[in-house]
Order: C-alpha cells, then sequence, then structure tokens
C-alpha cells in the first residue's frame, strides 16, 4: 500500500484525499475475512476519512483509521486525528458534492460520536454499524 502503513485492524493513511480508496480496500479485505457485506462499511469509512483529512488534519499530518467489531457482532469503525475541533453535521443543497459526510454517517450509522483525546492531542470519531 503505497501511501498507507498497516498494521492488524488499522490504517494509517497520509494527508491525500487519494488514500480513501485504500482505506475502502482495507474495509474490503477486513468486513471479507468476517463474511460482511462491505457496501455501508466503505461508504462511511469513506466518509469519515474524507471528513478527517478535509477538516481536522494538518498538511502534513495523516489520519488513522481502525475497524472492528463489538460482541454483538456490530461493526465499529473509528478515525482518529491530531485536532480538537470538533466535527459537525453539514446539511448541503441537493446539488453540492461536499456537505454530507456526517449526515451519511447519521443515516447509516446505529450511532456514532466524538471521543477527545487526554492532553489536546486530538480525537477519534467512531461509528458503529448494525451487523
Amino acid at each position: 500500500m503505497g501511501e498507507a502503513a498497516c498494521h492488524e485492524n488499522e490504517i494509517v493513511v497520509k494527508n491525500d484525499l487519494s488514500v480513501v480508496a485504500e482505506v475502502r480496500r482495507f474495509v474490503r479485505l477486513v468486513t471479507g475475512q468476517w463474511g460482511m457485506d462491505d457496501f455501508v462499511p466503505c461508504l462511511v469509512a469513506s466518509e469519515l476519512v474524507t471528513n478527517a483529512l478535509r477538516y481536522a488534519s494538518a498538511p502534513d499530518c495523516g489520519v488513522t483509521f481502525r475497524i472492528g467489531r463489538n460482541d454483538d457482532g456490530a461493526l465499529w469503525l473509528e478515525i482518529q486525528d491530531a485536532t480538537c475541533e470538533l466535527p459537525r453535521i453539514q446539511y448541503a443543497d441537493t446539488i453540492s458534492e461536499a456537505g454530507r459526510g456526517l449526515f451519511i454517517v447519521d443515516q447509516f450509522a446505529r450511532c456514532w460520536g466524538v471521543r477527545p483525546l487526554a492532553g489536546n492531542a486530538g480525537k477519534v470519531v467512531f461509528a458503529v454499524l448494525d451487523a
């Protein structure tokens, strides 16, 4: 993976929107190992990563994406970045291509939210998807 470093269920990507396709490939690989459909996880992962890279990451800093499963089989996705600014849902007009990221996450996720990291080190935005 050119722009990414990969660990078990975690991928670190540089601040370049072209890495979103790598994240989708990573999600397909992991969900495939678990025998899960990948459409919604890929969609939500794309929106979380794009949002983090567009709004929350310094030009020379990357973000960390993680994926896992809860005991009930639900899938969780999270993106960690180094800024403390909280994300918010923007309501785009019908022809705009931007501004739908967290709205899409909100539509497909059982729940989603933000966890601040200690010492103002950044935050984690997470989403939980039903199995």
